[in-house]
């Protein structure tokens, strides 16, 4: 049962393509890093699999197609490229991370729709009792529980990232969407936020769903790759993509334009 699967998904904005037939399907488990230039298409497409964006094609979630998957939207976690928060919002860490817990009527029929599916849901927080426990736990998956007394506003940009990933997983998401998480974070705030990452995929066992410039970081810690500018190039193996020079060009010269285009 394959927990994601887009078919030939198209998304036109006032006649210009933004997506053109894009297709390809996440295994569970899997780390798919989504590669491309500015304005590829990466952040259309996330908005079109949780439900924000029309489209024309199929896209799938643990089998349940379209609309139908929708009771399935709040089990997927889902961190923006930009952390929309005001500073001064006077929440506290936990208060943040506990903002991502769930009344049990709203899992309900996404918990049956799984279920239906015959997909064992892997709850590492909702095991623990308490929601004051489920958030320290998830704050320590991210290596922030010492701070979860913090106000939002005293934590730097890369913890504040991580306070998010934590309000994503303390619902235990069945599926993890990542959009450019690190965007103008420095690299060893960028190294821990990875570090997080894999424990996620490998510990949790939760599939994640990552787009990136990073290719280091993608070589490193995805297990497949999906490269696009509007349209697919390539889908498959991390090693089939990084051993394949052809592929590397095009993804260098057409971030270089884009990077151009914007310029």
């Amino acid at each position: 049962m394959k927990p994601l699967q887009v078919s030939n998904v198209t998304i036109s904005y006032n006649g210009t393509t933004a997506i053109d037939k894009v297709s390809f399907d996440v295994d569970s488990g899997d780390l798919l890093g989504i590669v491309g230039p500015n304005g590829a298409g990466k952040t259309t497409l996330f908005r079109a699999i949780l439900g924000l964006q029309n489209y024309s094609g199929v896209i799938k979630m643990f089998g349940y197609e379209d609309k139908k998957y929708h009771p399935l939207l709040p089990l997927i976690g889902y961190v923006s490229q930009k952390v929309n928060f005001e500073p001064n919002f006077p929440a506290t860490v936990s208060e943040v991370v506990a903002m991502g817990l769930l009344p049990e009527k709203e899992l309900k029929k996404g918990s049956k729709l799984l279920q239906d599916a015959g997909y064992t849901w892997n709850q590492v927080y909702k095991k623990l009792d308490k929601d004051h426990s489920k958030v320290i736990e998830a704050l320590k998956t991210v290596n922030l529980e010492s701070y979860h007394d913090k106000r939002i506003g005293e934590i730097s940009g890369g913890q504040l990232q991580r306070v998010f990933i934590a309000k994503a997983l303390v619902k235990d998401p069945v599926l993890l969407i990542l959009d450019e998480p690190v965007t103008g974070v420095d690299v060893e705030t960028q190294n821990k936020f990875y570090n997080v990452i894999k424990k996620i995929n490998e510990e949790n066992k939760i599939t994640i769903v990552w787009s990136s410039h990073d290719l280091e970081a993608i070589a490193k810690l995805a297990n497949r790759v999906a490269c696009m500018n509007r349209e697919l190039f390539f889908h498959g193996q991390k090693e089939e993509f990084f051993s394949n020079e052809d592929l590397l060009k095009t993804y260098t010269e057409s971030a270089m334009q884009m990077h151009m285009h914007h310029h």
